[in-house]
């Protein structure tokens, strides 16, 4: 709408809780509708109308109570949501009188009125709201545009408007609400009348719908736009979020759900919204629910989102480039269907977009089916019949249907174009300490301080330990991470001696720290390097880090020298390789200026990779017992293999130049695969350590 409206009609709401700035911060219901009608053409205003709204729970806070003086009596007689915005259509309609090319549009002060209350209450209780709900005028940014030399947005209100437009105000006698609708009408006919002839041409606009799209590696985000929802159920779709966020405006394809190390849903997701001011609206439905289930809301930022959401394969933007299509993922797919039987599976009922175009296979990069993929449905109707075939038959394997989004299809083939054939977990951030401050390991010369808050810093610990942080030595305050690199309430402290250590633990002892009491114990740095490798400190002594095979690692634990960066996988992989050292967030540890601290990955030593093995190109038919002679096989040529290097090394240069490129081409996918393992264990100087038998 780029023409002035003939009127605006002033639209106000208060909920059962917290109004005001903090307006559908708290998730209460509404409450009280108020409005009155703007002639812009003969500048004149209607009359006040206010309307109680019966929510679903009666509960009403001190404040509500306070302020805008209702009382549960009167709300039990007042209409359900849906009767009262009847009552309001009815109302407006009669009033405006409206006709062919008549038009009228809401102004509310500020955003939260239309877009953290009505809207986020409407689809929650699924009601249906008119188009008129999804443009309106704020107030202030108006109040903004005419009068320049005003304060910043975020702190005008109606007494600040008044005030600076050096208007009467209204009564105290006027309660809560209808005081402000009084207000905003004399500020409207003043900024429409001269000097000022502001006209009303630019309204703000709420999405009708979601809209899914691609997103490129190569695009810019702004990092104040995204946010991290955690807490999702795992069955939720990027419709779901925007849902959950109705009101606010997602960018095209902004909505991505993250994926485990499995590739199956981790219950978050990273939301790109339209600017900075949607973002800051989506931080205040922190612990909003879905269902029953409440989502915890937290900043990100535009590379968070482009690691998830990022793509730049071809092929992907191709499919993906049919917009306002649902996508569906199959999971479990035989590793020899066409897309004939894929397109057969869903049948006439729901057809495949574009037929053979619609689906799109997913593979690891040598071409092998994963057993996954994604196909296009032109409408929701045609999805919703696909998603009934779930756990149908495809041949003779059962086939999950899950509604995916266009960031999940990126995730997934990111994911398995780079995946090597034995996949390993993400290890964790560790902090390595450098080789001259490790102390002997025997004396008790350092603390663990054990139920720190999450949030704790530094300086907080410092604080903490008071007159003993004159103690500590150099470089020897260490944060302990989890394996998702957050912090896991666990510190420890390297002191000047251990009669220091000593008194620190018993003064310091379940002492308080962010209303948390902290345990203080006394330990070695032996006992520390134990625990930041992954094992445990309990009364009983010392429990290694949870192994069911032989680590990869030497047998005794120690810190390695100040070393670079080497991802796990170019530990396996590429021994030679070494990347760029790094430096540690400043968080992480307690050092003097102009110093650093190297991280080395391969200080962590992951499990044998063994469980991990696919054994999928061996075939479905496999019984256990087979399997087991399999491991067998493989285990005795990994040992043959490793006494005989000589022969190996001539065996495995005529196995890559000529035998494996031939394999590729055929069908002996398990005679492929077990070759492929050897080759590469071979190369990796593993056979030893990846050996079964040694459990």
């Amino acid at each position: 709408m780029t023409a002035s409206p003939d009127y605006l009609v002033i639209l106000f709401v208060t909920t059962a809780g917290t109004n005001g700035a903090r307006l559908g911060s708290d998730e209460r219901e509404l409450l009280q509708l108020l409005w009155k009608v703007v002639d812009l053409r003969s500048k004149e205003l209607g009359h006040l109308h206010d309307v109680l709204v019966r929510p679903d729970h009666t509960e009403l806070t001190a404040e509500c109570q306070e302020i805008t003086q209702v009382d549960v009596e009167s709300l039990a007689l007042a209409p359900p949501l849906e009767q009262a915005l009847r009552q309001f259509n009815q109302s407006v309609s009669n009033e405006l009188n409206i006709g062919v090319g008549t038009s009228f549009c809401f102004c509310t002060d500020g955003q939260l009125h239309i877009r953290q209350v009505l809207h986020p209450e409407a689809s929650k209780k699924n009601i249906f709201l008119p188009e008129c709900f999804y443009s309106f005028f704020d107030l202030r940014k108006e109040f903004k545009k005419c009068c320049p030399g005003s304060p910043e947005v975020s702190k005008l209100d109606v007494a600040a408007m008044t005030e600076y437009l050096n208007l009467d105000k209204n009564s105290p006698a006027f309660p809560y609400g209808a005081s402000q609708v009084e207000d905003m009408g004399n500020i409207i006919l003043t900024l429409i009348s001269e000097p000022y002839n502001h006209r009303f041409s630019d309204p703000e606009r709420v999405n009708y719908k979601f809209e899914s799209g691609p997103c490129s590696k190569m695009e810019l985000v702004d990092d104040n736009a995204v946010i991290r929802a955690r807490g999702l159920p795992w069955q939720s779709s990027d419709q779901d979020i925007a849902r959950f966020f109705k009101g606010l405006n997602i960018a095209k394809g902004g909505a991505a759900l993250c994926l485990n190390a499995q590739g199956r849903r981790n219950g978050e997701a990273l939301v790109r919204f339209v600017s900075e001011e949607h973002r800051d609206l989506a931080l205040q439905r922190h612990k909003h629910h879905m269902g029953n289930r409440y989502i915890e809301v937290y900043k990100a930022t535009g590379e968070d989102f482009l690691k998830i959401a990022g793509g730049t394969s071809n092929e992907v933007a191709q499919f993906l480039s049919k917009e306002n299509q649902v996508i569906v993922r199959m999971r479990g797919l035989p590793f020899n269907v066409t897309t004939e039987e894929v397109l057969t599976f869903f049948g006439q009922h729901c057809p495949v977009t574009g037929g053979k175009e619609g689906v799109l296979f997913v593979t690891y990069p040598d071409s092998r089916p994963t057993g996954d993929a994604f196909v296009l449905f032109a409408c929701e109707e045609y999805a919703q019949n696909a998603l009934k075939k779930h756990k149908d038959l495809l041949g003779k394997r059962y086939i999950e249907l899950f509604r995916s989004t266009a960031a999940e299809v990126q995730q997934v083939l990111n994911r398995y174009s780079s995946t090597p054939l034995i996949p390993l977990p993400t290890p964790p951030i560790l902090p390595v300490l450098p080789q001259q401050f490790v102390p002997p390991t025997n004396i008790r010369d350092c603390i663990r301080l054990r139920g720190l808050p999450y949030a704790a810093t530094i300086e907080d610990i410092l604080e903490f330990l008071g007159e003993f942080s004159t103690d500590i030595r150099t470089h020897g305050v260490h944060m302990v991470l989890n394996h998702q690199g957050r912090p896991s309430g666990d510190a420890f402290i390297q002191m000047k001696s251990a009669d220091r250590a000593f008194l620190a633990a018993q003064k310091c002892h379940k002492k308080t720290m962010k209303d948390r009491y902290v345990e203080v114990f006394q330990c070695s740095a032996e006992e520390m390097n134990f625990v930041l490798m992954g094992g445990t400190l309990n009364r009983n002594g010392l429990s290694p880090p949870p192994c069911k095979l032989p680590c990869l690692s030497p047998p005794a634990y120690s810190f390695p020298a100040p070393a670079a960066v080497v991802p796990t996988e170019a530990a396996l992989y590429q021994p030679s390789m070494l990347l760029n050292p790094r430096t540690l967030q400043p968080s992480t540890a307690y050092y003097p200026a102009g110093a650093q601290l190297f991280m080395n990955y391969t200080a962590y030593y992951p499990r044998s990779p063994w469980p991990l093995f696919r054994m999928e190109g061996l075939g479905s038919a496999l019984t256990s017992a087979s399997v087991f002679v399999t491991k067998l096989l493989l285990t005795f040529m990994m040992k043959t293999v490793y006494y005989f290097e000589y022969v190996l090394n001539a065996y495995v240069k005529h196995l890559e130049a000529y035998i494996l490129p031939v394999l590729r081409n055929t069908s002996h996918k398990g005679l492929l695969f077990l070759l492929d393992i050897l080759a590469i264990c071979y190369r990796t100087k593993t056979l030893d350590t990846c050996c079964p038998l040694q459990s």
